[in-house]
């Protein structure tokens, strides 16, 4: 069976338990965080020296970390990787994307307001950078989302499970949503597939 390492309110740990709901996957599910220190212990460093979590362990004992990579290789052969070389080639891109430019405004500024130990860098100056940034990378999506229903391509896919981790509670970091009304019905879209799962949902 498929083990993931993952801390619960990650939504980098979330969109891998995502797409294993959607594809119907058995795994277990390894509690781990850097708020408790368990990514730092030599099990977990020997497993993945990054020290980071998501990370999957296969079948056969070899590992996998980085969000986005792990839902790369569970989408491999399956309908939430485009078979069409270009729109693969763009749910790549929007990957790149969410890693580059989303997820370090849009998730930093949700942890940055959540996190009690993290307080102290929530500084007024790097709150409104991060905001700026983030709705910056929120107007990219909207761009595509005001004429598409999905990211990559006509059809769900990683690209929009990747993107949906941390814009779907945007607004937990400051963000309004409803100043980008494509993506604020993509967000809702994607909640309204078959077999979607909440961020506190476990196996």
């Amino acid at each position: 069976m498929l083990t993931l390492y993952s801390y619960q309110d990650s939504a980098n740990s979330f969109k891998p338990r995502l797409l294993l709901a959607h594809l119907g996957l058995p795994f277990h599910l390894v509690d781990t965080s850097s708020r408790d220190g368990s990514t730092r212990t030599d099990a977990f460093l020997a497993r993945n020296a990054n020290g980071k979590v998501p990370l999957l362990e296969l079948k056969d004992g070899r590992h996998l970390a980085e969000s986005n990579a792990i839902l790369l290789y569970l989408a491999e052969g399956t309908r939430f990787l485009p078979a069409d070389a270009y729109d693969r080639a763009k749910a790549y891109e929007w990957l790149f994307f969410e890693q580059y430019d989303h997820e370090p405004s849009i998730a930093v500024r949700r942890a940055l307001s959540t996190y009690p130990e993290r307080a102290a860098l929530a500084t007024a100056e790097r709150m409104a950078e991060l905001l700026e940034r983030g709705n910056r990378a929120l107007g990219v999506m909207e761009a595509r989302l005001a004429g598409n229903d999905w990211l990559a391509g006509d059809a769900f896919s990683v690209a929009d499970i990747s993107l949906y981790g941390y814009t779907h509670d945007a607004h937990v970091g400051g963000f309004d949503l409803t100043r980008f009304p494509g993506v604020q019905a993509w967000v809702e879209r994607v909640a309204s597939q078959p077999g979607h799962v909440g961020l506190d949902w476990r196996p």
